[in-house]
């Protein structure tokens, strides 16, 4: 990859792109320290890191640490990838909204449009969860002596929602200006450095306890482990053969060639990890804006928290559920027979129509199969973590939070979609010799 980046600096417009993506992720993590006048930093910072198994927590980690630093951009970009989840599935399930997303660019706009909409109120909703529950550490002299809490919470709601707005605005002008996947990288940018902060407060926690040097050696070798297999599955793919017949027009024969469909393993990505882990929170967030202060919060923490065996369960049972519908909307085998049929082509040994459709749903099943359990195994990595070593060792619960499986998947899969990327803009500008 970092070849490919040099590479690619060699092009005036990329270097330009590269450049632009750069200044704006920047501008990114600045946000991420700027405060948020009117409410306690210090209190919630210890209050945020603290409970390793609240939502806040988690959303403090994908965002960076803007979340306990109480920046104007604490929401990061969590409202936005719920709100795109959300539309993503109701395109399935609504006949209408299944419709613009077969109408080319005109229905996409609308879709993003829609998108945004269900983000800001997602910011609002999520930047009120916020504010309710630490509405202990509000400071009311921010404007004049003995204001009322209301107002400035009020006030501080509307930053968070503006900061939220202004990160998806910052992710699609990547988008469209940069290199890659705006959102992506910005939750590549958060997770980084939510990790190097944990590995440099590890490493200062060493003192002379040779035992924690050990331990965060042994912990980066089995990242390191991690990092390959993850790399290992993403890449890895079933080939199905396939035979067009010839074709002849006029005096031209077309055809006559052999191809193969890819089906990926872990075709789904992330995303299964994402839908699980967001509906088991969901209800702890709801809990935390409507009832802050009743035992349901407490009861939801111990036995659907992210240490117990419950939560362990549910989320491997909601990961292989979710893996299979993602691959269904992914992956029709029944389109892509007909797309098979209809260019002339066949699997050999496997009739075209009805019995190619079949043939390939079954492939896709075994091969979805494998893949759940491939992202159940990796996401469930830091809570089995957590019951191995116990919750007293606060230095590794605090590396496995920062460098946990998801974040680490999301990490490879946007380095190597990046990767991609650069390397096909490389080729559309230079068609040979170039990558050599």
């Amino acid at each position: 990859m970092f070849k490919t980046i040099a590479n690619a600096f060699k092009i005036k417009d990329l270097r330009k792109k590269i450049l632009l993506t750069l200044l704006l992720l920047f501008i990114y993590r600045v946000g991420c320290f700027l405060p948020i006048p009117g409410i306690d930093v210090a209190q919630v910072k210890e209050s945020v890191t603290s409970d390793t198994y609240s939502i806040f927590n988690i959303m403090n980690l994908i965002s960076g640490g803007s979340l306990a630093n109480c920046s104007i951009l604490a929401l990061g970009v969590s409202p936005y990838i719920t709100a795109s989840i959300v539309i993503q599935l109701l395109s399935v399930a609504i006949p209408s909204l299944e419709r613009l997303s077969k109408q080319g660019e005109a229905g996409k706009q609308k879709l993003t449009l829609y998108t945004r909409l269900t983000a800001l109120v997602l910011s609002i909703a999520q930047a009120i969860g916020i504010v309710a529950t630490y509405s202990n550490y509000l400071d009311t002299n921010v404007l004049w002596v003995g204001a009322s809490s209301w107002l400035i919470g009020t006030g501080i709601v509307l930053i968070m929602v503006a900061g939220g707005m202004f990160t998806v605005w910052l992710g699609e002008k990547i988008t469209d200006l940069g290199v890659g996947n705006g959102m992506s990288l910005l939750i590549f940018v958060g997770i980084l450095a939510s990790a190097s902060t944990a590995l440099y407060e590890s490493i200062a926690a060493i003192g002379t306890d040779l035992k924690n040097l050990w331990t965060i050696i042994l912990f980066l070798v089995a990242v390191v482990l991690i990092f390959g297999l993850i790399v290992f599955v993403d890449s890895a793919e079933r080939r199905v053969p396939v035979q067009y017949a010839k074709q002849i027009k006029g005096r031209k024969m077309y055809g006559g060639q052999s191809t193969y469909i890819p089906i990926k393993v872990n075709g789904s990505g992330v995303m299964p990890i994402i839908f699980a882990t967001s509906l088991l929170t969901l209800p702890q967030l709801v809990i935390n804006i409507f009832w802050p202060t009743s035992g349901a919060l407490e009861w939801y923490q111990t036995w659907l928290g992210t240490g117990s065996w419950i939560y362990i369960v549910v989320l491997a049972l909601l990961i292989l559920a979710f893996a299979f519908f993602y691959a269904q909307i992914s992956f029709n085998p029944e389109d892509v027979s007909k797309q098979i049929q209809q260019q002339g082509g066949f699997i050999t040994g496997i009739r075209p129509g009805k019995p190619t459709a079949e043939y390939l749903g079954k492939i896709s099943r075994r091969i979805t199969f494998f893949g759940a359990l491939f992202l159940a195994f990796v996401a469930l990595i830091p809570s089995l973590a957590f019951k191995a070593i116990g919750d007293a060792n606060v230095l590794t619960s605090t590396l496995i939070n920062a460098f946990s499986a998801t974040g680490l998947m999301i990490i490879v899969s946007v380095a190597l979609e990046l990767d991609k990327q650069l390397e096909a803009q490389m080729i559309m500008r230079n068609y040979k010799g170039f990558l050599d």
